[in-house]
């Protein structure tokens, strides 16, 4: 008795998410940024002044 209930746990584990299908659509990755805005431009680099005394 055990050993179906186990049988059946472990395909209930499989079957679920195949059933319930992909929620996520067209979201990136965990750890991807997506930026939809406009590009960013940049000028020309600003000098880096560094004061010592």
């Amino acid at each position: 008795m055990q050993s179906l209930s186990f049988i059946l746990a472990v395909a209930f584990i499989l079957v679920m998410p195949t059933l319930a299908g992909s929620s996520d659509g067209n979201l990136p990755g965990i750890g991807t940024f997506a930026y939809s805005g406009s590009p960013i431009v940049t000028s020309a680099p600003q000098p880096i002044v560094v004061a010592a005394r």
